[in-house]
């Protein structure tokens, strides 16, 4: 997946504190970000997880994304999440989702939209 961004350096250190991927391309005002350290054999057979690589554009984001990333947490409350990723420098958005939903819309740096959706944590009763 590509996003268009003006510091795509900026984007790519945001997002890879989000998914805990690391760069693992970057050139010529692109950087790719990923969960994995491609190979050689694993290119070749398309043996490949996605990436996100993020493309620097002159022009600004001037609508609501019509294509967005959600996060799940895994280790904490959604609210958790949500916390931790304001002190990452998202900003939460409200584009007319209305009181009653269970999600939170967010945006990276650069203002393009995420969602923060009900965690995957386990919780465990006895």
């Amino acid at each position: 997946m590509t996003i268009d961004c003006h510091d795509p350096e900026r984007v790519a250190t945001f997002w890879c504190e989000v998914l805990d991927f690391k760069v693992i391309d970057r050139n010529d005002g692109k950087v790719e970000i990923g969960s994995w350290e491609p190979t050689i054999e694993q290119v070749l057979t398309r043996q490949m997880p996605p990436t996100l690589q993020f493309i620097q554009v002159p022009e600004g984001k001037t609508v609501k994304n019509r294509l967005h990333l959600d996060v799940s947490p895994i280790d904490g409350s959604t609210d958790d999440e949500v916390t931790r990723l304001l002190g990452l420098g998202a900003v939460t958005r409200d584009l007319g989702q209305g009181p009653d939903r269970s999600w939170v819309v967010m945006a990276d740096p650069e203002g393009n939209e995420f969602c923060v959706v009900r965690t995957l944590a386990v919780t465990h009763h006895r």
